[in-house]
C-alpha cells in the first residue's frame, strides 16, 4: 500500500536521507514530501540535490523551496546582491560553496533548475497544507501577498507554540490561520529550539526539523499514520564537521 511521507530539512546530510529511506522502508508506490533546505549545514549538499533530481525519476516527490535552497539559488545565479553572504556563510553557507568548488558548470545549471522548480507549498486532496515555514494571509495561502514568507516566516510556528491549548476553536481569539487547514507540516525552525529531537504537534501544524542541520537527526513522517523513523544524530554521520552548529 502506497503512504504519503514527509520529510524534514536535510540541510547537506545525504548519509541522513539515505538512513530514513531506508528505515522507512520507502518503496517506488510512497509519495514523499520534502519540506525544503535541502542544503546549508553539512558538506554533500551538491549530492543532496543530485540524490534528489534522481529520486523524482523513481517515484512521485513532492519538493518545497526551503529559504536555503533560494540563497543558494541566487549564489549559483550570481545574484549576491539578494544575500547577505556573511549571514549565510555563517548559517551553514560556506559549507555548501565550499562543496560546489568541485562541481562542474554543467552540473550547476542543472541544480539551477532544479532549484527553480521547487513549489512554493503544496496542498493535497484532503487540504492539508505543506510549507516550508509558515503563511501570514489570514484567507490561506492562495492569498499570500509576501511570497518569501512561504520559506522564511516563523510567526505561525510561535504562535501555535503559545497558543492556549484550552481555547476552543470556535473563540472569537482563536488564530484563523489554524482553522484554514486540518493539519499543516512545516520545518524551518528546529524543534531542538524547544528541547526536543521528535515531530511536534501545536494546534494543527506538525513540525518535522528534528534539528538536522545541528545536533538532532533527520526525520520522515507517515503523515496518515504519524508513525516516524529517523537517522542517527547528524554529528554521528558527520564526525569531522560542524554542520551549523
Amino acid at each position: 500500500m502506497s503512504r504519503n511521507l514527509v520529510i524534514g530539512d536535510i540541510h547537506g546530510g545525504l548519509r541522513a536521507l539515505h538512513q530514513i529511506l531506508e528505515r522507512a522502508n520507502v518503496s517506488s508506490t510512497d509519495m514523499l514530501i520534502f519540506l525544503g533546505d535541502y542544503v546549508d549545514g553539512w558538506s554533500q549538499s551538491p549530492q543532496v540535490i543530485d540524490f534528489l533530481i534522481e529520486l523524482q525519476q523513481k517515484q512521485q516527490c513532492i519538493f518545497i523551496r526551503g529559504n536555503h535552497d533560494e540563497l543558494l539559488l541566487n549564489w549559483l545565479k550570481g545574484n549576491t546582491k539578494e544575500i547577505d553572504e556573511p549571514m549565510w556563510f555563517k548559517h551553514g553557507g560556506e559549507a555548501t560553496v565550499l562543496a560546489y568548488s568541485n562541481v562542474s558548470a554543467v552540473k550547476k545549471n542543472v541544480h539551477i533548475e532544479f532549484l527553480e522548480s521547487l513549489q512554493n507549498y503544496y496542498v493535497d486532496d484532503q487540504n492539508r497544507l505543506f510549507v516550508h515555514a509558515g503563511f501570514t494571509n489570514m484567507n490561506g495561502v492562495k492569498y499570500e501577498y509576501f511570497p518569501k514568507l512561504f520559506y522564511w516566516d516563523r510567526t505561525l510556528w510561535e504562535t501555535a507554540l503559545a497558543l492556549d491549548t484550552t481555547l476552543d476553536t470556535k473563540n472569537i481569539f482563536y488564530p484563523k490561520r489554524f482553522k484554514l487547514y486540518p493539519e499543516i507540516y512545516i520545518g524551518h525552525t528546529p524543534v531542538t529550539r524547544i528541547g526536543v529531537t521528535v515531530p511536534i504537534q501545536k494546534a494543527c501544524v506538525w513540525n518535522v526539523d528534528t534539528g538536522a542541520a545541528f545536533l538532532g537527526p533527520l526525520t520522515i513522517l507517515d503523515v496518515d499514520t504519524k508513525e516516524f523513523w529517523q537517522s542517527e544524530a547528524l554529528p554521528h554521520l558527520y564526525p569531522t564537521e560542524k554542520g551549523r552548529n
